[in-house]
């Protein structure tokens, strides 16, 4: 399966960086989409592909830090980096304590942007990952009966068949045959296999 490219989406009021952060980052292969505004991002249709966002503090509407929680809220899971040139002390633990991956203050070294769009990157590739898989299992749960929903947390949860049994009011075989199918339509290679996907699917085991 080919990787879909990564983009980087840089958001900044001077036409001058936005050129320039765009040249640098195509010099290292990079594809970037630049906009003045963060009301244009957010109206924007953006590909659906792993990236970061090169954000801009102070913005004409919108600030940076206000369009971070924008994101946030809409849980839109865009790893961002500040840059600014008017940055100070509460601005940068404001932007890192709400999950920015870096906070740059005008001038910058180039290598030091590029360090953290790379982090920022591979952050968004694990949590594109991590959402994928989520799907795929919320999908294979989705095909278990309701009999088996009721197993699955048992037997992840550490109880034997014929304690399973007990609970349900079902036999022991019966309960072999269920667990079978868990383990088969789940596509879990083992009990401790199937644990971890209860753990993502945060199913109780109570």
């Amino acid at each position: 399966m080919n990787e879909i490219p990564p983009v980087v989406f840089v958001v900044d009021d001077e036409a001058a960086v936005c050129i320039s952060l765009k040249r640098l980052l195509r010099s290292v292969g990079l594809e970037a989409q630049t906009y003045p505004s963060a009301q244009e991002f957010l109206r924007s249709e953006r590909p659906d592909a792993p990236g970061c966002l090169v954000l801009d503090v102070r913005l004409p509407g919108l600030s940076g830090l206000d369009l971070q929680q924008e994101l946030r809220a809409a849980k839109i899971n865009l790893p961002v980096i500040f840059v600014t040139g008017h940055g100070d002390i509460p601005m940068s633990v404001r932007a890192m304590k709400a999950g920015a991956v870096e906070f740059l203050t005008k001038p910058f070294r180039e290598q030091d942007l590029l360090e953290a769009i790379q982090r920022g990157i591979e952050l968004s590739r694990i949590t594109r990952q991590n959402n994928a898989e989520i799907r795929t299992l919320q999908r294979r749960y989705a095909s278990l009966t309701p009999r088996e929903r009721e197993i699955f947390p048992r037997v992840t949860g550490g109880l034997l068949n014929k304690q399973i049994a007990a609970q349900l009011g079902a036999s022991e075989k019966t309960i072999k045959v269920h667990r079978g199918q868990v383990m088969q339509k789940m596509k879990a290679e083992s009990l401790a296999h199937l644990i971890q996907m209860a753990e993502k699917l945060r199913l109780s085991s109570n």
